[in-house]
């Protein structure tokens, strides 16, 4: 299953429920709604500054990945941004893909 990480920002009432919750029950939530979309968690971690949580979780795809972003977003309690993750094994298989590209140049 692809991996994705999600970089987590918490708005102020976000902050308040893991403030009044924990962390590890934030954590169990998480875990609850990504295995409720067939996908897994593999990693949660809270953090210091701009990104207030990474979460890395295996998804179907990327309309799974997407629904669990935007249900997080709609819920107003964070802000989040989404990176897909790629294995040592698939940049192998994309570098040896002939892609044609011609740059931008300045005439």
């Amino acid at each position: 299953m692809p991996k994705y990480l999600f970089e987590v920002s918490y708005t102020v009432d976000g902050a308040k429920g893991v403030l009044a919750h924990g962390g590890s029950a934030r954590r169990e939530a998480i875990r609850e709604s990504v295995e409720q979309a067939g996908g897994h968690l593999e990693a949660f971690y809270f953090a210091f500054g701009g990104t207030d949580a990474y979460v890395i979780a295996e998804h179907d795809g990327n309309i799974t990945a997407a629904a669990q972003a935007l249900a997080v977003a709609a819920s107003g309690a964070a802000t989040l941004r989404t990176v897909v993750l790629l294995t040592p094994e698939e940049l192998d298989a994309a570098s040896a893909q002939q892609v044609a590209y011609r740059p931008p140049v300045s005439s």
